[in-house]
């Protein structure tokens, strides 16, 4: 024991192992349940951009920030706050000459680069859900070319987790509850609990509904959101 001591006080580990074969091993009991709560959502994302071509960088930038001016001038008019509007990605990428068709014995040359693709993509966040349809036909009228599609959220989506995760978690005990009267055991103390879940959102437009939508033929609707919660209960059981 005092050679034990010693090595703890000069900080070399030490691994004790213990056997103890009488001890039976835990049973146990697990249940899992899901808890679901609908919601309408609050809130819309709409993501769109512009994507512009040039021989040089400078026009193809040129040519995107005038387009984009445009574009936030009229999400200002819908009185779009600017913290609402956030760029997504900013991408350039050169464009190269396609290569010619040469001998097999001929060295290749470096690729040329003969222009630019600029790609500015934003993401608009709008709390009236109204405006919807008349943000993407103003963004588009104002010469915006790509559209991303859009989804819906919600701004206090924790509180109705919450309820979710309440509501799995009462349905999860009452299993066990049930479970163990069947079995003829009894419940003795929770182990562990795990918990996890998701939001379950409508089938994103495709940007061709989506663009026919803001022109008045199809009507954008928001559907429902479900908020769903999972959780798993390990209970340690003994004989009644």
């Amino acid at each position: 024991m005092l050679i034990v001591w010693l090595l703890i006080l000069l900080g070399v580990p030490v691994v004790t192992l213990a056997h103890d074969e009488t001890t039976p091993a835990t049973s146990t009991l697990t249940v899992s349940e899901t808890g679901i709560v609908p919601h309408a959502p609050d809130t819309a994302f709409v993501m769109f951009g512009l994507e512009t071509a040039g021989k040089s960088l400078a026009d193809a930038q040129k040519r995107n920030s005038t387009v984009m001016s445009k574009v936030m001038d009229r999400l200002r008019d819908l009185q779009i706050d600017k913290e609402r509007i956030q760029t997504s990605s900013f991408t350039v990428s050169p464009q190269y000459r396609p290569p010619s068709n040469r001998p097999n014995d001929t060295m290749p040359t470096s690729p040329e680069i003969i222009g630019y693709v600029v790609s500015n993509m934003v993401t608009v966040e709008i709390r009236t859900l109204d405006k919807v349809g008349t943000v993407i036909e103003e963004v588009l009228k104002a010469e915006a070319n790509s559209f991303q599609g859009l989804h819906w959220g919600l701004r206090e989506e924790q509180a109705v987790r919450l309820s979710a995760l309440k509501q799995a978690a009462a349905k999860a005990r009452e299993k066990a509850s049930v479970l163990s009267d069947v079995l003829n055991v009894k419940l003795a103390r929770i182990l562990s609990v795990t918990e996890g879940g998701q939001m379950i959102r409508p089938p994103m437009p495709m940007a061709r509904m989506a663009m026919e939508a803001s022109a008045g033929d199809v009507p954008i609707s928001s559907g429902e959101l479900k908020i769903e919660a999972t959780v798993t209960l390990v209970y340690e059981i003994a004989p009644k």
